[in-house]
């Protein structure tokens, strides 16, 4: 059985835009997926990249038309302009950790609901409330949050040096032993191997 490693980041947009189409995928060829979040942010300077606001405006744009004809393409409902963006991915992101390893509720739900609550939701995904009712929601105890934090933080920090060591350099990003695959648009490619084709 292959396994999926998939590095993804709480705030992305095309984290948000790839929807359930991973785990659909993994069903269908039968493999495991490993969620890695990681501090995107963090991951740009040290892999070649900048953050959003550093780019220059003709990237800045593009981005926003890609986000836009994804949004439309894909019929998923998304703000370009989201209030509660950017905030600190970090109590998200140490959730889905804690939750990982506490297990009890759907974990790709959960990693797909961050994002939608960003994107779609005008949520403040670094808001304490706001992450404990996405870890209800998705069937897990709000708690772990709390139970979780300071191994989940090390954890976090350990997701980035591991990202960098395996070539990544954005988000979403999948990888099937030394096969990788950046961006939600990649997706179809990632089932194509899966599938041996």
């Amino acid at each position: 059985m292959e396994q999926v490693d998939y590095f993804f980041a709480v705030m992305s947009p095309f984290v948000y835009l790839a929807g359930d189409r991973l785990e659909a995928i993994a069903a269908r060829q039968g493999a495991t997926v490993r969620y890695i979040p990681i501090d995107a942010p963090a991951l740009f300077p040290r892999t070649g990249g900048q953050v959003l606001a550093e780019r220059h405006e003709s990237r800045k744009a593009y981005r926003l038309q890609e986000l836009a004809r994804w949004s439309k393409r894909l019929g998923m409902k998304l703000d370009l302009q989201p209030f509660f963006f950017p905030v600190n991915p970090a109590p998200a992101s140490y959730a889905i950790i804690a939750a990982q390893a506490a297990g009890g509720g759907d974990l790709g739900a959960l990693v797909r609901a961050f994002p939608r609550a960003v994107w779609a939701e005008g949520r403040n995904i670094a808001d304490d409330g706001v992450v404990k009712a996405i870890l209800a929601e998705n069937g897990f105890d709000p708690a772990v949050a709390d139970r979780g934090m300071f191994t989940a933080a090390d954890v976090y920090v350990r997701n980035l040096d591991e990202a960098v060591a395996r070539g990544v350099f954005g988000v979403p990003f999948y990888i099937v032993g030394e096969e990788r695959f950046w961006g939600q648009d990649r997706l179809d490619l990632l089932e194509d191997h899966l599938a041996g084709r």
